[in-house]
């Protein structure tokens, strides 16, 4: 697609005008003038495109018309590979993660696209788990950021475009898409996937999806595209007529993987948690190297993907499954779902950020033998605070703390939101402070917890 204009382009110095100029010549041309290396560039992108990470909800485009025109500027490369779609509330990035990680083991080349990332930007964009290189994300931007001065997209946006394009380039078979934030408007449903995976409902971004469980299902039921089957990880009876309207409008095939799929966790070995899935009266045990009690909510819907995906003809066995699930963390580098950071004493980080979150946390804390409890927390200042905080456990220390982003809480009025609920801690400038704090105080007995935010969980793993 071409787009004549009469505009200015000012890049680094050189002033040119270009009058009714092709789009992908202005590109052209302006990539000569780009002279970054990877970290100039990231901080290119996170100072010109609004980024939800650091922003919040300034950052949300209610609407897919900048991912249609850069859509159309790339060629649509997203037609170019088979794609699986993911949304939820709580689950997806661990659900999208399971997935790649068994299709790999099928043998597959397999794109994985999630968000936000922890560490680094590349994170969120791999091909069989091994992330963008930096060259070529200063290359994506420096040969098409004119368009991307035109356009002025959302940083996710941007992101989308370079992972389509790379996915293509990369001639991956399969590219495993987690939704970034609800569903129906989201800048990856431009895809016509063969499967949608739906996890969790819960309460988060109200203020953008919905005030209700329905209003936010209904989102993120967006994603399901006509003929194309889905499966949804949990029976919820508040939100499941949501599911069932929208599958009956479109014809696709509907699934509740819990209803198929009974997951039982029976306990650790080595670095990994047994688990048993039965299904038609069928057995099955397998080691899963995600240590989290909630995963049996989305291995459920991760086994019933599969079937649905081997019923489309792809050739995936039972040894694949058990090759995959084994090494999720190492096939797909997923990093902070309770995830052991140290010993002597323990120390684990999870990036559970809402009421449900927070729940399955709790209930992991209370599998785990320790004499004392220490809470490493920091909230992001658009959440249901004192949602999380009624759930917090009283007799925990509590060291109050913030990630070093724009949207984090103030420790000191968490510290005093805290106090409302029975809650004791000390407040910390960082999180790396709090958790030496933590560590320092706890005994080889103890537990220390660190999380309440996935920007707080960035910091320590």
């Amino acid at each position: 697609m071409e787009y004549g204009f009469a505009s200015v382009f000012s890049g680094f110095g050189f002033i040119v005008w270009f009058e009714e100029y092709p789009m992908q010549k202005i590109v052209k041309l302006a990539s000569n003038f780009w002279d970054m290396n990877y970290q100039e560039t990231l901080d290119y992108l996170f100072s010109q495109l609004p980024m939800f990470q650091r922003v919040g909800k300034a950052a949300y485009k209610a609407d897919l018309a900048n991912t249609l025109i850069l859509d159309e500027y790339f060629g649509h490369p997203h037609r170019q590979f088979r794609t699986i779609h993911v949304a939820g509330t709580n689950g997806k990035g661990s659900t999208s993660h399971m997935l790649a990680s068994v299709l790999q083991a099928a043998g597959y080349r397999v794109g994985l696209y999630t968000s936000p990332h922890l560490k680094d930007f590349r994170e969120r964009i791999r091909v069989n788990g091994a992330m963008i290189s930096e060259d070529e994300v200063v290359q994506f931007v420096a040969k098409h950021h004119g368009v991307f001065n035109r356009v002025k997209p959302s940083f996710f946006e941007m992101t989308v475009a370079l992972a389509f394009d790379y996915f293509a380039r990369q001639h991956v078979d399969i590219a495993v898409v987690e939704v970034g934030l609800g569903g129906r408007l989201d800048s990856t449903n431009i895809i016509t996937p063969v499967l949608s995976v739906i996890t969790n409902i819960a309460l988060d971004h109200t203020d953008l999806l919905g005030s209700t469980l329905p209003q936010i299902a209904a989102e993120k039921a967006g994603i399901i595209k006509p003929n194309v089957p889905v499966v949804v990880s949990q029976f919820q009876p508040e939100v499941s007529q949501v599911f069932i309207d929208r599958a009956n409008s479109t014809q696709s095939e509907l699934v509740f993987a819990d209803q198929e799929y009974r997951v039982e966790m029976l306990g650790y070995t080595g670095n990994c948690q047994l688990v048993r899935v039965t299904h038609s009266g069928i057995e099955n045990e397998w080691r899963l190297d995600l240590m989290g009690l909630y995963q049996r909510y989305n291995l459920a819907g991760v086994m019933a993907a599969i079937d649905r995906l081997v019923g489309c003809g792809f050739n995936i066995f039972e040894s694949h499954v058990e090759e995959g699930l084994k090494m999720v963390q190492k096939s797909t580098g997923l990093m902070g779902r309770w995830q052991k950071l140290s010993e002597n004493p323990d120390v684990y980080c999870d990036t559970g950020h809402n009421v449900d979150g927070i729940t399955q946390v709790l209930a992991q804390i209370d599998r785990m033998p320790h004499r004392n409890l220490h809470m490493v927390i920091g909230m992001v200042g658009d959440k249901n605070i004192e949602g999380m905080l009624a759930l917090m456990p009283k007799q925990a220390t509590y060291y109050f703390t913030r990630a070093s982003i724009a949207r984090a809480l103030d420790p000191s009025i968490l510290q005093t939101k805290a106090t409302d609920f029975g809650l004791v801690g000390t407040v910390y400038p960082t999180v790396m402070q709090a958790l030496v704090a933590a560590k320092r105080a706890a005994t080889s007995n103890d537990l220390v917890f660190v999380g309440g935010s996935t920007f707080v969980v960035a910091e320590v793993v």
